[in-house]
């Protein structure tokens, strides 16, 4: 995983390793491939993860293909940071594939140095729940159905408010996590990152 600090903000991106793919995979995929460029008539089709085609000429809205790219991931962390300054907070912000693996992870300067690893198991909570933190949380209250959750995964679970799943037409293909706050400011701007989710994607 490789670090680097841009203009007094740490930011990571996520090494994925690749799965091993037999013949019939590899043949499968180069059919797609070329019915999708026979679809397109511009030899330009593209298949996989990790792709991002600009709806117009502006950053702010974009149609994603399967999983979100470190360009997209970077310009919705940065809205919710800009969110975060605004009331005063330094938070960490996450984001993972649907795999659950990180995407991305960018810390305020002053940033509580915990709030790393809680903002990315935020992420990998949504994913693997598929549902909100704080939804979970709820579940996971002692009598409730889930009660004991956060002790499986290797510790990995969060139950309370500030990871949520990021969904493209009905599917999930990411998540979002963000720590530095109470769980209520948290939970906040989880769900600001979701609306402004919605706005770059043309939901």
């Amino acid at each position: 995983m490789n670090s680097s600090k841009v203009n007094g903000i740490h930011k990571v991106s996520g090494i994925h390793e690749a799965n091993d793919v037999d013949e019939a995979t590899v043949a499968r995929i180069v059919r797609a491939i070329l019915e999708q460029k026979e679809l397109s008539g511009t030899g330009q089709g593209k298949i996989g993860s990790a792709q991002m085609e600009p709806v117009d000429n502006s950053p702010q809205t974009a149609r994603l293909n399967a999983s979100i790219t470190l360009d997209f991931a970077e310009c919705l962390m940065k809205r919710v940071e800009a969110e975060a300054a605004g009331m005063g907070m330094k938070v960490v912000t996450a984001v993972a594939d649907a795999a659950g693996r990180p995407v991305a992870v960018r810390c305020m300067d002053g940033a509580f140095i915990g709030s790393y690893d809680v903002a990315l198991n935020k992420t990998y909570t949504a994913i693997a729940f598929q549902m909100t933190t704080e939804e979970l949380g709820t579940l996971s209250q002692p009598g409730a159905p889930l009660y004991g959750i956060q002790f499986t995964n290797q510790g990995r679970i969060v139950i309370f408010g500030g990871g949520i799943p990021l969904k493209l037409h009905g599917s999930i293909i990411g998540a979002f996590g963000v720590s530095g706050g109470t769980a209520e400011q948290d939970t906040y701007l989880a769900h600001f990152a979701e609306d402004t989710f919605r706005t770059m994607t043309g939901q």
